[in-house]
């Protein structure tokens, strides 16, 4: 069977820039970015990535599944209708994305994965250019590659080594992030967005639980205490901040956003995440970011502003439509 196609929604170009949807993907980006400085600490003091990850979606898709359970009343065959972009949605943005990036962080260093990682949006724009041959405006251009430079400068990228495996699961990671904002263009009056948010995480929680309980991830979840900001706090802390409120919000937030602006501009928004990230390593941990970094952060935030220019700019919606295979659910 072939893979369904969607609409790209001309990547930008039919969308007018809400201020709304902006403010909900900086939210949706300050809200994720919280989650590292807060997990690292409890995986330093032995919790394993699969018992993290699995409190982490769980409890996020519970604190979103009546929003689920209200669209499958709303409509008796949602789920046959959305379940196939649901579990894409679960498969790649929520778990794919986790489990690739975390791969690639054991192999190689954090700020080359994250380096690869956040080619993201590049690799939209890339995709785009090469489907519909019509080649991005110089704002988009420009904005990219001063959104580059500047990621280059906020993370760490020195005593590099090169790790074939790991460089493999970082780029797989960029394309479960690029799959991200183009699934979450989908949602709709018809596919309400806390719906696929929910779906996609209750999604991601199951196929965790059941690689914890095969062995195939390790489960390991001791009663530990961190410090955070200098002050020693149960696990609990740490760990129902990241499920209940960083992992809620940030899908909740984004897949509402990523209509409202298109998933090229969200996708360069979504980069002011790492800047937050930083802030958050600073206060929690005490990790105080280099100036380089605070310039790099200055470039991306003028990468941002071209690209969003660009979409402003904008007007009149083209008339072709790109299209955008999915990946069918097996």
């Amino acid at each position: 069977m072939a893979a369904p196609t969607l609409p790209l929604l001309h990547v930008g170009h039919a969308h007018r820039v809400s201020s709304s949807g902006l403010v909900l993907a900086v939210a949706s980006a300050l809200a994720f970015s919280s989650s590292g400085p807060l997990v690292k600490p409890l995986l330093e003091a032995g919790w394993s990535l699969g018992a993290a990850l699995l409190v982490r979606m769980g409890v996020a898709a519970l604190v979103l599944s009546p929003s689920l359970v209200l669209a499958m009343r709303r409509q008796p065959s949602f789920l046959r209708r959305h379940g196939r972009i649901i579990l894409a949605f679960g498969l790649m943005p929520v778990l794919g994305c986790q489990l690739f990036f975390f791969s690639a962080m054991q192999r190689l260093p954090v700020g080359v994965a994250l380096l690869i990682q956040y080619l993201a949006p590049v690799m939209l724009v890339v995709f785009v250019w090469a489907r519909t041959r019509r080649r991005p405006s110089a704002l988009v251009l420009w904005g990219s590659v001063v959104a580059m430079v500047g990621l280059v400068l906020v993370v760490d990228i020195s005593g590099t080594s090169f790790d074939l495996l790991g460089t493999v699961f970082a780029l797989c990671a960029a394309v479960c992030g690029c799959a991200y904002f183009v699934i979450a263009e989908r949602a709709s009056d018809d596919l309400p967005p806390l719906a696929l948010a929910a779906g996609g995480l209750l999604t991601g929680a199951v196929i965790m639980a059941v690689l914890c309980a095969s062995g195939i991830m390790p489960f390991v979840a001791p009663a530990v205490s961190v410090v955070l900001a200098g002050i020693e706090v149960p696990w609990f802390v740490p760990l129902l901040w990241v499920a209940a409120v960083a992992t809620t919000l940030g899908y909740a937030l984004g897949v509402m956003a990523v209509p409202r602006i298109g998933s090229r501009v969200a996708s360069f928004v979504g980069l002011s995440e790492v800047l937050f990230a930083l802030g958050f390593a600073w206060l929690f941990l005490a990790e105080v970011p280099a100036p380089v970094q605070f310039a790099g952060g200055a470039l991306i935030l003028v990468g941002v502003v071209l690209v969003r220019a660009d979409a402003r700019s904008a007007l009149t919606p083209r008339t072709e439509a790109a299209t955008l295979p999915v990946v069918p659910a097996p």
